[in-house]
């Protein structure tokens, strides 16, 4: 394969990375714990947390997971927004030899309960406001540990007190819940700190997270990333940023914004390990929904990166407070997770004189696996070329590489690629090529240059603000719903999500109403799975075998 995308490549980014680096993710870690310990790590709600303290915490919760009998292998659950437990969690879990399972903490009890019984997790390190969700459904589960964190846990004694006191007492955001035998973080780490702690043998094939995502059947599978997919995508997001990351003076610290969710891919791999790389400082934002508290704890510090998806950059911009942070010193915005739309890439560069390069990614891939330039000046409307030490084929039904120009399934192969979905080596079959490609199910072209642009999805999924959202799931949900005959979801254009869920159903009781449906949904799916239009039809339309034609459900006008 002729990689002529090389060609478009910023002096000095290599064709190929060294992925020998590092024998793990721990590795990889615990070189920055000794590199950097005097640095800032992560900024959380006015208090600094150094690489000495996240190394200390993390070993000592490693000790405490191994007292538990915890060993390498077993799985362990993260649901926590971006706080400061998440990254020492991660540490403390992979130190153990254990695998991270990463846990959207808005999941309803039949989706935290899919996820934990299908990763096996025997464990979980969970925020309080979501242990009531946990509560519905850790019997059902093989769940036998729970260590319990709050906001205010890691922000002293004073503060903390009086941040726990505001969210459980005033804003009421702690739900009741019952979970005998849960351990306070703060006392996991008293008893780690007492107990002895082995450090496993771990290599670049062991496992390092299952991260959940969902398929053409609907169901949600773990992809399984070993530690050398993930080091590898760290590694080619340091080479491609660099460009634009040495204009940072030797003086300051590199830091970046981190208000994705860490339990997104695109965040873990992007925000948290490649700051610990660099030695980087993260600036934790915990609910980005909330643009006045993000843009004001912006204002207060210097960045220089800020990952991002098409929602946030524009939600930013949108709000009068935009003026009061100090844009000035941004070097690189990456924009993934969804497509960008021009029209915000133009208005981020003139408001911010920096410019969003979009990439491209899945969840199967570590996250990334091409973007444009850093050096780049104009918005390209593409996903860009590959990264180092990665290919992209486009390939017809029957496997077969397309002509040069034609639209094709865009297939990937690179260090970054998973090895594989959990325990579904069907799945696993049908998603890889026998040369080692894994097929992403979005149909792209390539132009002259090597940039790509993707044209259409081979898959139903629904893209809303960067999560995937398939329609076999909302479908099993709404059609256990009395009065539902037959039910479709399909994606409609959505101005600030990109799309949104249209869900159009055919009623069994004519007395079924659209509020019936929002209700029943909201309480078996997470919020950006919820349909935003709900049509109700006489029939849906069907191939001459019965299948629902979801694409001219999708074309026609609501």
């Amino acid at each position: 394969m002729e990689k002529i995308w090389l060609s478009s490549y910023p002096p000095g980014v290599p064709a190929e990375i060294d992925t020998r680096q590092y024998r793990s993710l721990v590795a990889l870690m615990e070189e920055s714990f000794r590199q950097y310990a005097d640095r800032t790590a992560y900024c959380f709600m006015g208090r600094s947390i150094s690489y000495a303290e996240t190394d200390a915490t993390s070993r000592k919760l490693a000790a405490y997971l191994q007292s538990l009998g915890l060993a390498k292998g077993d799985r362990v659950a993260i649901m926590m927004p971006n706080v400061p437990q998440y990254p020492a969690a991660v540490a403390a879990i992979l130190r153990a030899g254990c695998v991270v399972v990463n846990v959207n903490p808005l999941y309803t009890p039949r989706e935290l309960e899919h996820q934990l019984k299908d990763s096996g997790a025997k464990a979980i390190v969970i925020v309080e406001n979501f242990a009531h969700v946990l509560q519905q459904c850790i019997a059902s589960t093989p769940v036998k540990h729970v260590v319990l964190c709050a906001f205010g846990d890691r922000l002293g004694f004073l503060k903390g007190a009086i941040v726990n006191y505001v969210l459980r007492s005033v804003k009421k955001l702690v739900p009741a819940y019952d979970l005998p035998g849960a351990v306070r973080f703060n006392d996991a780490l008293a008893r780690g700190a007492g107990a002895t702690f082995t450090p496993p043998e771990i290599g670049p094939d062991d496992v390092a997270l299952l991260q959940y995502t969902g398929g053409t059947t609907g169901v949600a599978k773990g992809a399984v990333l070993l530690h050398r997919n993930v080091i590898a995508n760290v590694l080619q997001s340091e080479v491609w940023n660099a460009p634009c990351m040495k204009k940072v003076p030797k003086d300051e610290q590199p830091t970046s914004v981190c208000a994705l969710p860490l339990y997104h891919i695109f965040a873990f791999t992007v925000n948290m390990m490649l700051s610990m790389r660099t030695g980087g400082k993260t600036l934790l934002i915990p609910n980005p929904r909330d643009i006045a508290a993000t843009l004001k704890e912006l204002s207060k510090h210097r960045f220089h990166s800020f990952p991002a998806v098409n929602t946030l950059f524009n939600g930013l911009m949108a709000h009068p407070d935009f003026g009061t942070v100090d844009w000035s010193h941004l070097k690189v915005s990456v924009g993934g997770g969804m497509a960008v739309q021009g029209a915000v890439a133009q208005r981020w560069l003139e408001k911010t004189g920096c410019p969003i390069c979009e990439g491209y990614g899945l969840s199967e891939t570590s996250p990334s696996v091409s973007c444009n330039p850093t050096t780049s000046r104009s918005y390209t409307g593409t996903i860009g070329v590959p990264l180092p030490s990665t290919e992209i084929k486009l390939i017809d039904d029957t496997g077969r590489e397309v002509p040069p120009g034609e639209p094709g399934e865009i297939a990937i192969r690179g260090p970054q690629v998973m090895a594989g979905y959990w325990q579904r080596p069907d799945e696993t079959a049908k998603a890889m090529t026998e040369d080692g490609f894994f097929k992403s199910g979005d149909i792209g072209v390539m132009d002259a240059r090597g940039f790509f642009k993707i044209v259409d999805r081979k898959k139903d999924m629904i893209l809303v603000s960067g999560f995937n959202v398939y329609p076999n799931e909302i479908e099993d949900v709404v059609a256990g719903l009395a009065g539902v005959a037959e039910c479709a979801a399909v994606g409609v254009p959505d101005d600030k999500t990109g799309e949104a869920v249209k869900l159009v159903i055919v009623k069994r009781d004519a007395a079924l109403t659209e509020q019936q449906v929002l209700d029943h949904c909201r309480q078996h799916l997470t919020g950006y799975k919820r349909p935003r239009v709900v049509e109700f039809r006489t029939d849906l339309p069907k191939t001459p075998v019965g299948k629902i034609l979801r694409r001219e459900l999708r074309d026609a006008k609501a």
